[in-house]
């Protein structure tokens, strides 16, 4: 059996880690059993237990909860379901090591991304507001969106609510599986969604299955691939 400790998480940062692992950590490392965590979330002893042993998964609401109940300021969550944690993250750490270079990309809206072109940007950076900071590897042109609608809140596994930041980058190449940002001619915004292949068909597939899949053709056109996405103001 492996035991992770956030000693062992902090010196293989380039690794990903999911979010119970990180929790279970905390946890040791401050000495909080998962009857006192399920005391400050309002939960069951059993639910906790479940959802940091991955037989049952939290929203991620609940994840967020957890973490602010441990200490970890911000949950930052990758699109495979994983955790990015900062370093500012944990506190009462004095062997503090940096986790790389720290950069800031512009949060965008919508119709901005629809219109994002890696050859001529649409518009003056000079002239955004917002910019957001990130320690994952990204291209230049990446930037950041805040998700609108409620078509990636899954009732289960990976769910990506309202509110939170998704950071796109155009360079990464599209896979199967992963969660992107794309252009219908049809449409004046861009949207979000998961990329998947079924029997040689391309499709656009939200989290929510409210929703249906829309079928990728010849008037669809992916803008870039979300390599983070963030909860903030915990």
């Amino acid at each position: 059996m492996c035991v992770v400790t956030i000693n062992t998480l902090r010196n293989n940062l380039r690794m990903n880690f999911t979010w119970n692992q990180l929790a279970k950590a905390r946890m040791k490392q401050i000495g909080l059993t998962q009857e006192r965590l399920a005391e400050a979330l309002g939960k069951t002893q059993g639910a906790i237990g479940h959802w940091l042993n991955g037989r049952r998964e939290p929203s991620i609401e609940d994840i967020a909860a957890m973490m602010k109940v441990l200490g970890l300021k911000e949950l930052v969550l990758s699109s495979n379901g994983m955790v990015i944690f900062p370093d500012e993250s944990l506190i009462n750490v004095s062997d503090r090591s940096p986790l790389g270079e720290v950069k800031s990309f512009p949060v965008i809206s919508w119709v901005s991304a629809g219109n994002w072109s890696e050859a001529c940007e649409p518009y003056n950076l000079d002239e955004v507001q917002e910019w957001t900071q990130t320690t994952a590897k990204a291209s230049p042109n990446s930037f950041w969106l805040t998700v609108k609608g409620d078509s990636m809140t899954a009732t289960t596994g990976l769910s990506i609510p309202e509110g939170m930041k998704i950071l796109v980058d155009p360079a990464v190449e599209v896979t199967n599986g992963r969660l992107v940002v794309a252009k219908l001619d049809s449409e004046n915004e861009a949207t979000f969604k998961k990329y998947v292949v079924d029997a040689g068909q391309q499709y656009l597939k939200p989290l929510n299955p409210s929703y249906h899949m829309i079928p990728i053709d010849d008037k669809c056109r992916i803008i870039g691939v979300v390599i983070e996405a963030k909860l903030e103001g915990l």
